[in-house]
């Protein structure tokens, strides 16, 4: 790194922040931290461990208690420039900030929730706003809305309404308004969660190129690993501390010490160790290309292993079951005649058995979310409307298809179809079920739809059933009943919300990204949680997602949405076969799967494999010389 961009642009000096009620726990406890002008740093921690709090500090929107936090040289702790050479406005060639207003003018934050940073009522305005609040000329503006907008894939929406959008659409607009600003330096905390693979790719390309060409400054918050490895360096929070630091390599070599913050090794690193007990001795490595070749060297040329099955239609059962699903061309369009009018489903066909473990995957905007509020009738058929009167077909015409949906013994086609039942029976959690959350305390908020669905249960049947819930989602009962959900940790809430959901045990139960924004091992720990209710009593699970990796792992079967059409479904092994496909869909493929595909390179060819478990077991009886592996 050059000498004119070697300065710090921020320092933290054992600086501590503690939020309204914590009782003395800090959310920040001692931390120091310098980070230079155009460096790329990532950040990883399990949630609760400080990371947005620190992020928040950077840019002023809150203050430390003791310490001193400096940024461009202005002690945002005590509101004024550092040193007369501040005010000079110099130093190394460097423009200082001379109060708070110009540091955030030149600090973007880009937060986990885009609905949380959404200010106007037409994207390109939303753009505008943070240009417009610091001056920028109107023409300026106009070409820095055309420049953010397409950087983020979003110039076909400039005249869109962001309340009309998917949540993956509004986390790249809010992107696009901080780009807009062209800050100095930009944190994304956690602002990719919500986007399918490609949006993630495309964003973080841009703030690479940023970084290198134009030497910005990035924070990065994440939990996706694949994205820490591309910072210069990285640091691991825990409790509120910096308990590590150096570059991603060093960082995910630690091993046991990650686990102990409550943080789970890359897939990868579980793959290396599978192999190395089997005598392989394959070096450490953090990357699917670089694992490929260390594996192409144990292995012999030309060696083969296929598990793909010749099922024409796997998991279709022609005896029906009880709570089996059946979509029938399904067509939906939001804010129908009117200027806004968006086509999100069209004639979509789908059939889901009872006992499924059923994920849905497609790019942001797909349909997805759509599709399963159909399911519990958040979204009603037209003709189970009142007021519906069917069309007139001219003479000739065929007559219109209307969509049919069954849930098991439902009929919500019909106007006589029992709604309120419905919903009792298949559950439905949303993209950030914290945000569900809003009762005075835990109890009340559980024992909600309960309530409401059964209206002549005793004050005895309620508590029990609210207790089984909570412990079942792993909460101590009498430690949390009492508390206002608002006071529990992000991966608290989440359990909260799940369990205000299945406390009516539904036959169904349909999570839109479950995992989003969650640690590694709350990741793991939800989808544990899922399979124990799929086991013990709930017929089907229905997730949607955009991590690969988490369908691979955990569903019977998976139906890829696009452009609002079910393009593909099948089996795991099957459909992630199709790489070329999804791939050009704006998906990705499970780690495994590019490893394979990393393999073809060196004459290996491995087919129907997506899980890293059953990866390294088929490489590791190859290399043992076993005809089966």
């Amino acid at each position: 790194m050059s000498e004119e961009t070697s300065e710090n642009v921020i320092s933290f000096e054992n600086v501590k922040f503690s939020y309204p009620g914590a009782q003395g726990v800090y959310a920040l406890n001692g931390v120091s931290l310098t980070v230079r002008r155009g460096e790329f740093l990532s950040v990883i921690g399990h949630n609760g461990s400080g990371k947005s709090t620190l992020a928040r500090l950077v840019n002023g929107l809150l203050t430390a208690e003791s310490g001193k936090v400096c940024v461009f040289g202005y002690n945002l702790t005590e509101d004024k420039p550092e040193s007369e050479e501040s005010v000079s406005g110099q130093n190394n060639g460097s423009v200082l900030a001379k109060s708070a207003r110009d540091v955030r003018t030149r600090v973007g934050v880009v937060f986990q929730n885009p609905d949380n940073q959404t200010v106007a009522s037409i994207v390109e305005d939303d753009v505008a706003f943070g240009p417009e609040n610091i001056g920028i000329e109107r023409e300026e503006i106009g070409r820095r809305i055309d420049w953010a907008l397409k950087a983020v894939g979003m110039e076909e929406y400039r005249h869109a309404t962001p309340a009309r959008l998917s949540g993956g659409q509004k986390q790249r607009i809010a992107v696009a308004g901080v780009l807009a600003i062209k800050p100095e330096i930009i944190i994304l905390d956690e602002s990719t969660a919500m986007l399918d693979p490609k949006g993630r790719r495309e964003v973080i390309e841009v703030v690479r190129n940023l970084n290198k060409r134009e030497h910005m400054t990035v924070i990065l918050i994440t939990h996706f690993m694949e994205e820490a490895l591309l910072a210069d360096r990285t640091i691991v929070m825990n409790r509120g501390e910096i308990v590590l630091s150096g570059t991603p390599e060093e960082i995910f070599e630690s091993g046991d010490k990650l686990e102990a913050y409550n943080l789970c090794l890359p897939r990868i690193s579980g793959i290396i160790g599978a192999l190395n007990s089997a005598g392989m001795d394959i070096k450490s490595v953090l990357r699917s290309d670089e694992l490929a070749e260390e594996i192409s060297r144990k292995l012999p040329a030309g060696a083969s292993f296929s598990a793909l099955s010749n099922e024409d239609n796997p998991n279709e059962s022609e005896t029906p079951h009880d709570w089996d699903i059946d979509i029938k061309n399904l067509t939906f369009t939001y804010s129908k005649k009117s200027p806004f009018a968006t086509k999100a489903l069209k004639g979509v066909n789908l059939h889901i058995g009872e006992g499924e473990f059923f994920g849905i995957i497609g790019h942001t905007g797909s349909g997805k979310s759509t599709l399963v509020q159909h399911l519990n009738a958040l979204i009603k058929l037209p003709q189970a409307g009142k007021r519906y009167r069917k069309k007139r077909v001219k003479k000739g015409s065929p007559a219109p298809e209307l969509p049919e949906i069954t849930v098991g013994q439902f009929d919500l086609s019909s106007k006589k179809c029992d709604f309120k039942s419905l919903r009792a029976s298949v559950g439905m959690v949303f993209q950030y079920p914290e945000y569900q959350l809003f009762a005075e305390t835990v109890f009340a908020d559980v024992a909600f739809g309960l309530k409401n669905f059964n209206k002549n249960l005793g004050k005895e049947e309620i508590e029990k059933a609210v207790r089984d819930s909570i412990e079942m989602v792993g909460l101590d009962y009498n430690e949390v009943k009492d508390k206002s959900p608002f006071d529990l940790s992000g991966g608290q809430k989440r359990r909260v919300a799940i369990a205000g959901v299945i406390v009516t045990r539904p036959g169904i139960l349909i999570l839109d990204e479950p995992a989003a924004g969650l640690d590694p091992l709350g990741k793991k720990e939800i989808m544990e949680l899922l399979h124990k209710l799929h086991r013990e009593w709930c017929k089907t699970v229905i997730i949607v997602s955009h991590d690969m990796d988490e369908v691979a792992e955990n569903c019977t079967r998976a139906a890829v949405i696009a452009d609002g059409e079910v393009v593909m479904c099948d089996k795991p092994d099957r459909l992630f076969a199709k790489h070329d496909k999804l791939l050009s869909l704006g998906l990705d493929v499970p780690l495994a799967v590019k490893i394979c595909r990393g393999l073809e390179k060196y004459g290996i060819e491995i087919e129907g494999v997506c899980e890293p478990e059953k990866f390294a077991s088929v490489i590791t009886g190859i290399f043992g010389g076993k005809s089966n592996a």
